[in-house]
């Protein structure tokens, strides 16, 4: 699978680790930046270009990593198209997609251990969207909210 990751500075480390770790289990890792360390950066910038990957390629994933994930999340949202979800745990990163259909998540480097974030990764990568009819309802009303705003 394709997957498109982004980080500032809080997550550099962490994103490092997932391009790796998601490599050498096969995936296909399009890494959009931080591509150095720089205490100062912006995430924004970051999370809109993951954000507007995954959009341009529909069936791809991404992952967007900060401090806490809460930025990282915002910013991917204003993405139009873009559903990203704050994973803390397994439960919402596999809830994220069986009943979002998540198509970003956002992890919080200084939160977790990175072999938690590895494992909410996988979770999430490997949870397919439950296509159950109350799911795809609400999901049609976000982005018909989206679309006519």
């Amino acid at each position: 699978m394709r997957v498109h990751i982004a980080s500032d500075h809080a997550g550099y480390s962490l994103k490092a680790y997932l391009v790796a770790y998601l490599s050498e289990k096969g995936h296909d890792v399009v890494d959009h930046g931080a591509h150095e360390y720089d205490a100062l950066d912006d995430y924004p910038s970051f999370c809109f270009d993951a954000g507007e990957a995954v959009v341009s390629e529909p069936g791809t994933l991404g992952i967007v990593i900060g401090g806490s994930g809460n930025g990282e999340q915002i910013a991917a949202n204003k993405v139009k198209g873009v559903r990203a979800a704050l994973a803390w745990n397994l439960d919402t990163a596999r809830l994220a997609r069986q009943h979002n259909d998540a198509n970003v998540i956002a992890i919080g480097a200084r939160q977790h251990t990175v072999e938690e974030a590895a494992s909410f990764v996988e979770a999430y990568l490997a949870e397919p969207f439950s296509e159950n009819e109350r799911h795809q309802r609400r999901i049609d009303q976000l982005a018909q909210y989206e679309n006519d705003r």
